[in-house]
């Protein structure tokens, strides 16, 4: 997913959220959203049925109201004039791990 995610950053002239551990929860739970149900839904919504939810496709990422109007719930993609963009849209293996290694406490 950080493949996918890096080039359609690109391809929609997007940017990944300025803090960078947002970025790598979000695709942390798309990938597992992927092995689970069989698409990326979106992690940052609560469902009833997930299953449902992968069927209608509404949800699943990028999610419709993202390719309609660029309104990424998450905020891993945010257009160049939201106040919590960055200026990247990759994101290194080293910072997902960074981000999403057990914390000792």
């Amino acid at each position: 997913m950080r493949k996918f995610s890096e080039t359609y950053a690109q391809r929609t002239n997007t940017y990944f959220c300025i803090d960078s551990a947002v970025t790598a929860i979000v695709i942390e739970g798309l990938a597992r959203h992927k092995d689970q149900y069989g698409s990326p839904l979106c992690p940052c919504r609560h469902y009833e049925n997930k299953e449902l939810e992968v069927s209608v496709a509404y949800w699943n990422c990028p999610c419709v109201p993202m390719r309609e109007r660029k309104e990424c719930h998450c905020m891993l993609f945010l257009t160049e004039n939201n106040e919590f963009a960055g200026d990247i849209q990759n994101i290194s293996r080293e910072t997902l791990e960074e981000h999403l290694a057990p914390s000792n406490s």
